[in-house]
């Protein structure tokens, strides 16, 4: 004889769905959301992975055994590495700034993936199984991983240095790890968010697998097209309140949200962008005045030159941009000097200029010291640079004299320089 009726349990008293997703209430959430959401962050990552490395090869980190090289130890993640072309001259210009602004355009995309994807991050018990113990960690590194790269990403932009040790090797590091997390993630979730990306609805609550629609949702108050029209409304206008500063000119006044942007750096010739001035980095009137006399060394050979005498060399012109790691970037400005090959041709390596070590008057910061390729050193546009738009050097600028290279990053754009050693060093 069966059971009583009465002693059926109830569906009202049946265990609840893994804990607590009906804390999360929003009817917008579901897989083809969060499908969207992260097509747009699998081909921005990707875009912001590629100008990442091309960035750090950019800095010529084999070169001067660690000069500069702020990422030691790197072993086999470098071996993409290759020799900095020097042309075309906004190379660098381009690659940086599409990494910075793309980066900032993308925040409210990450954001609004993380919101989408939130039941699944606090589904408890964490772990059911060792499967599922190793997905919840691959969830933590990618998460982790994203906040970490775009939250130091954005304080180096902003000049805040606010995190341990240096910008260089974190977010090196912290970029390969990212992204070992998100291509596994992706080839994980790829058929599922085909699926959903083909489905014109989500699945009721009920029939739903993926643990993002919400069992008792509350009454909406948008559409999910109005949620993703919000968000890349946000993301629209990141882009344009930063863009401006790498793109230059009259754009500058629109990226109010970057360092170097949304006012004028000041007129004249030396009226374009600066990250140190010579007062914060120790560099007097004293250093530079009518004492200051460059060292050229190579080929066992050393010289040394007043500016005076530099100024008696032939002088060559190369209108050439400064473009930083940050994102901003100048225009071409008109630099006139002493080709560098020239200067190697002093202590007799004029046929096929080695590398050159370039040292500041600086004492202390990041690149005081930096080392240029022998392609760098060869091209006819890389300048000792002694004026600018036809006007002394200002002392902000590098003054007495400072590097000019086509299509190197601005940290080795050296100023001050007060001694260039050619080939082993």
């Amino acid at each position: 004889m069966s059971a009583p009726h009465a002693s059926l349990p109830s569906p009202a008293s049946s265990p609840p769905p893994p804990v607590s997703r009906p804390v999360w209430r929003s009817p917008l959430r579901g897989p083809r959301l969060t499908a969207l959401l992260g097509v747009v962050l699998l081909a921005g990552i990707t875009l912001l992975f590629v100008t990442g490395l091309l960035s750090y090869a950019a800095y010529n980190p084999d070169l001067g055994g660690g000069v500069n090289d702020k990422t030691p130890g790197k072993g086999l993640l470098g071996f993409y590495l290759f020799s900095w072309p020097t042309g075309p001259s906004w190379l660098y210009r381009l690659t940086q700034g599409l990494h910075v602004t793309v980066g900032i355009a993308l925040v409210p995309v990450l954001l609004a993936k993380l919101w989408s994807v939130i039941p699944k991050l606090f589904t408890l018990p964490p772990a059911r199984s060792v499967g599922h113990a190793l997905e919840r960690l691959s969830l933590l590194l990618l998460v982790g991983g994203a906040l970490f790269e775009f939250v130091t990403g954005i304080l180096n932009i902003q000049l805040e240095y606010l995190f341990p040790g240096s910008f260089y090797p974190l977010h090196f590091y912290g970029a390969w790890v990212f992204m070992a997390a998100f291509a596994a993630h992706v080839v994980l979730r790829m058929p599922r968010t085909v699926r959903a990306l083909r489905e014109r609805t989500d699945p009721a609550a009920a029939a739903d697998d993926t643990g993002l629609v919400a069992a008792r949702p509350d009454p909406p108050t948008m559409t999910r097209r109005g949620a993703l029209g919000l968000v890349g409304a946000g993301s629209l206008l990141l882009f344009a309140t930063t863009a401006g500063q790498s793109l230059g000119g009259r754009w500058r006044r629109t990226a109010l949200l970057a360092p170097h942007g949304g006012r004028e750096p000041g007129g004249g010739p030396n009226g374009f962008q600066i990250n140190k001035t010579a007062a914060a980095v120790g560099v007097t009137a004293r250093e530079t005045g009518d004492a200051w006399r460059l060292t050229v060394e190579g080929g066992g050979r050393r010289v040394r030159l007043g500016r005076a005498e530099l100024l008696a060399l032939p002088q060559h012109t190369a209108a050439l941009p400064i473009a930083c790691v940050e994102g901003w970037s100048t225009g071409d400005q008109e630099w006139s000097g002493v080709r560098l090959r020239d200067l190697a041709a002093l202590v007799g390596l004029g046929d096929r200029p080695p590398g050159v070590l370039v040292e500041s008057l600086q004492l202390h910061g990041a690149f005081r010291r930096a080392a240029l390729r022998d392609n760098q050193v060869r091209d006819p546009r890389s300048l000792l640079a002694l004026r600018v738009g036809g006007a002394e050097l200002s002392p902000d600028h590098g003054y007495p004299a400072r590097i000019i290279v086509p299509a190197a990053p601005g940290v080795l754009q050296t100023k001050w320089v007060a001694r260039l050693t050619f080939g082993e060093w």
